[in-house]
């Protein structure tokens, strides 16, 4: 497969669905969803693996279309108020080989017809891996300062995002000078980009742009939960 951007209809279809988050609509469309959103998004895996093996080794870009890089559509609606079916975007992550689920260490791509974002980080650590990446930011403050201040970052991502607590986290003190990093439950940094973007081969280009300048934070939250890049 060679990626030269998704078609048109990538958006129509999450577009749509939109509209008709139910399983008769999807039935009727699965073969659109398929040929429109599934093997474009594995095409661009495929695409980006060279591009991946250039930042690190240790990232996993997998086409396969169950099991594989590119997320399943199907919510999990077990703890949801909103009981629709499906996800209304596509999304890959490039998981560490480590790594078992969405929860490792990752680059990822979030694209949908109203908002399209790439980068890299952690999202929702185990307890004991959220504690080691807090203790690292807390014991090697200069190198976390580092890899979040350098002009690159700070260009491309802005800042260091995540949800946290309101509190500072059980033997941290409040006074730290990195608690407000120190309370977050996920690290990502991320770029914002647009669908334009995502139509042409070039978008590999800004992806891989994204994931090189992510490496730093990538390599401190990899190092602190002990996953080699």
């Amino acid at each position: 497969m060679t990626f030269t951007g998704l078609p048109k209809d990538y958006f129509d279809f999450f577009n749509e669905l939109k509209a008709n988050n139910n399983r008769e609509w999807f039935t009727d469309n699965k073969q659109r969803f398929r040929d429109s959103v599934q093997e474009p998004l594995a095409s661009f895996v495929e695409a980006m693996a060279p591009r991946l093996k250039k930042v690190s080794k240790q990232f996993v870009a997998d086409p396969r279309l169950n099991g594989g890089s590119v997320f399943r559509i199907y919510k999990d609606v077990r703890f949801s108020k909103d009981k629709t079916p499906y996800k209304t975007h596509g999304a890959v992550q490039f998981r560490h080989a480590l790594g078992k689920d969405a929860h490792a260490p990752g680059f990822y791509v979030h694209l949908a017809p109203d908002e399209v974002f790439y980068g890299g980080g952690i999202w929702g650590p185990p307890s004991p891996q959220l504690l080691r990446i807090r203790e690292a930011i807390r014991d090697k403050g200069a190198a976390w300062d580092k890899a979040t201040t350098s002009a690159a970052f700070k260009k491309r991502f802005g800042d260091i995002r995540g949800d946290g607590l309101t509190r500072p986290p059980r033997g941290f003190e409040a006074e730290d000078p990195r608690i407000n990093d120190i309370k977050r439950k996920s690290f990502f940094a991320m770029a914002e980009g647009k669908p334009a973007q995502t139509k042409k081969a070039s978008f590999c280009d800004d992806v891989e742009a994204a994931m090189k300048d992510a490496k730093p934070v990538m390599k401190f939250l990899c190092d602190a939960v002990g996953a080699p890049i």
